[in-house]
C-alpha cells in the first residue's frame, strides 16, 4: 500500500482525504443518531455485538450484526460494480455510494431507526472499493487504525534514516480528513438532525464527479 501511495498524484491523495472526510461525516451521523453504533467502524460494532451477546442485549446484538452484514454487502456490491465498469471503476463505485446515501436520507424521516443506518453501513462498505489494485483495496477509506499504524511505521523509518522522511504525512492527511469529517458531521447533526444525511449524499455526488479526474491515476 505504501508503494502504491508514493505513485499517487497530489490530486488523487486529496481526493482520498475527501473520501475519508465523507466517511467521518457519515460515521458521526450514525453514532449521534443510533446511540453509539457506527456506519464505518466495524471493529467498534463487533465490540458492541460481542458485549451484547454476552449480556443478553438481544436488540443491540441484532443491530450490530445487521451493520456488519450490511458493510460486507457494500464491499461485495462495490467489487461487482467495479469489475463491471473497469475503465470507470472509481466513478461507478462512487455512484453506488451516492445512491445508498441518498436512499438513507430519503428513508430517514419514515424509518428513523435501523433502515437508514443499514444503508449507511452499506455505503461505507462500498466506499472502500474506490481504490483497488490487483483486486485488493489499496487505500482504506473508512478504517483509520491502519493509517495510524503506518504513521507510526513511517515516523520510525524516518527517525532511523532508512525510509522516506515524510512518507508518514500522507497517512496523516487521511486520518485528519476522517477526523475533520467527524467534527463537521457532529455539528451538522446538531443543527439539522438526521436531515444532515442530504449533505452527505450531496458531497458524495460531488465526489463522484471528481472521481473522473483521478480515474487514470495509479491505484
Amino acid at each position: 500500500m505504501i508503494a502504491a501511495m508514493r505513485r499517487y498524484q497530489r490530486s488523487t491523495l486529496l481526493f482520498a482525504a475527501c473520501l475519508t472526510g465523507l466517511a467521518g461525516f457519515v460515521d458521526a451521523l450514525a453514532y449521534s443518531s443510533m446511540g453509539g453504533f457506527f456506519a464505518s467502524f466495524m471493529s467498534g460494532n463487533t465490540t458492541r455485538l460481542g458485549v451484547s451477546l454476552a449480556t443478553d442485549a438481544t436488540h443491540d446484538a441484532r443491530i450490530g450484526a445487521g451493520l456488519i452484514l450490511s458493510f460486507v454487502s457494500g464491499v461485495v456490491a462495490a467489487t461487482i460494480v467495479g469489475r463491471a465498469r473497469p475503465r470507470q471503476q472509481r466513478v461507478a463505485v462512487m455512484g453506488l455510494v451516492t445512491l445508498l446515501l441518498g436512499g438513507a436520507a430519503l428513508f430517514a424521516p419514515y424509518h428513523p431507526a435501523i433502515v437508514p443506518l443499514l444503508l449507511l453501513a452499506t455505503a461505507m462498505g462500498a466506499e472502500n472499493g474506490v481504490f483497488t489494485r490487483d483486486g485488493e483495496v489499496s487505500i482504506g477509506l473508512t478504517y483509520m487504525t491502519g493509517a495510524l499504524v503506518r504513521i507510526g511505521q513511517g515516523l520510525a523509518a524516518a527517525l532511523m534514516g532508512d525510509g522516506p522522511r515524510w512518507e508518514w504525512a500522507r497517512h496523516l492527511l487521511l486520518w485528519l480528513g476522517f477526523g475533520g469529517g467527524v467534527i463537521v458531521g457532529a455539528r451538522c447533526y446538531g443543527t439539522y438532525g438526521i436531515g444532515a444525511l442530504w449533505i452527505a449524499a450531496g458531497a458524495a455526488a460531488v465526489l463522484t464527479i471528481a472521481a473522473r479526474a483521478t480515474q487514470r491515476d495509479p491505484a
